[in-house]
């Protein structure tokens, strides 16, 4: 039974020629994750009409408390869908749950149109997006920037990369959950999920080189609060330093992305800048930092774990509280 089926409501009538109309939409969802759950829940309060998919089964409470409906299959969440999205860890992820069969739905209904907001490699989505495409189905990547308490309130930032008019045409949907001001459009196909692993190289580096920082400092008898005041007021402070070191400090290493998937990303921008023939050697030894961390964790939660492995080496914590 397709979305259109299951999901009548206030609203559901009024539809263009084109079958379009962005104040109401019949959305599929597939990932119902820390991201995907508040964009669902986000979506269906804007008066979307929204169906989700999951992998793993027990997702569906959290679709039925947001007031979507939940599909057994992709398939089933892209029948009768005007924008199917993904929200997804990564790119083996992305592939599998959208096969032949998804699409075909998808491809379906008048002008449909795949958002993909996962954290994808360029390389891995460019056949996805291809067989999309013969379909007739628009393609947009919007990876994601931002943690789960951003997109409870809307205030994502996106990255953006496909068409420009597709993205005019689906800015007010994106609008929905992200920070009108931060949805940036990068460029053609492939754009939006390079800028967005740059970003992750340039975090989880900055985090990295800090720790180390820190340990110097701590070792050579620096107060670290003090050190903290004086880093976050200099030429040396970034994003990190703000924001993310008094979470380190209170011994939160971040539970939020696996570190399996933290490495799996930083050796995608590794294999990027070797293809292109580009200098990577900072890059190269924050991926094999990560990949030490990941041989020492495994595949944990912990988006500073490889700082937890700098202070494990050095015999010191950065922990300031109890």
């Amino acid at each position: 039974m397709g979305l259109g089926a299951r999901l009548l409501g206030p609203g559901s009538g009024d539809r263009t020629a084109a079958g379009y109309d962005p104040a109401v939409l019949k959305i599929g969802l597939i990932g119902m994750g820390r991201m995907g759950t508040p964009i669902c829940a986000n979506l269906v309060a804007a008066g979307h009409q929204v169906a989700v998919h999951d992998a793993r089964p027990d997702r569906a409470a959290a679709a039925y408390d947001c007031g979507a409906a939940w599909c057994r299959s992709g398939r089933e969440v892209a029948d009768g869908a005007d924008v199917l999205i993904t929200v997804l860890p990564g790119p083996a992820e992305v592939g599998a749950a959208l096969d032949d069969a998804v699409l075909d739905a998808l491809a379906a209904a008048p002008d449909p149109t795949w958002i993909d907001m996962s954290s994808n490699s360029p390389a891995a989505a460019a056949p996805v997006r291809e067989r999309a495409l013969t379909r007739g189905i628009g393609v947009l990547e919007a990876p994601i920037g931002g943690g789960p308490e951003d997109a409870r309130a809307g205030t994502l930032r996106l990255f953006v990369g496909g068409d420009a008019d597709l993205l005019a045409r689906h800015r007010p949907l994106l609008e929905v959950v992200a920070d009108p001001q931060r949805i940036t459009h990068l460029g053609g196909p492939g754009t939006g999920y390079t800028v967005k692993l740059l970003v992750n190289l340039l975090w989880f580096g900055q985090a990295a080189a800090t720790a180390e920082a820190l340990l110097i400092g701590r070792s050579a008898g620096v107060d670290l609060a003090a050190l903290h005041h004086t880093l976050a007021e200099s030429a040396a402070s970034s994003e990190f330093i703000r924001r993310d070191l008094p979470s380190l400090f209170a011994g939160d290493y971040l539970a939020s992305f696996g570190l399996d998937h933290i490495h799996e990303q930083l050796a995608v921008v590794t294999s990027l800048a070797r293809d292109l023939g580009t200098p990577h050697t900072i890059t190269e030894t924050v991926r094999r930092l990560h990949q030490d961390a990941l041989d020492r964790y495994g595949p944990a939660d912990g988006e500073l774990l490889a700082v937890a492995l700098l202070e494990e080496q050095a015999g010191i914590r950065l922990r300031t509280g109890p």
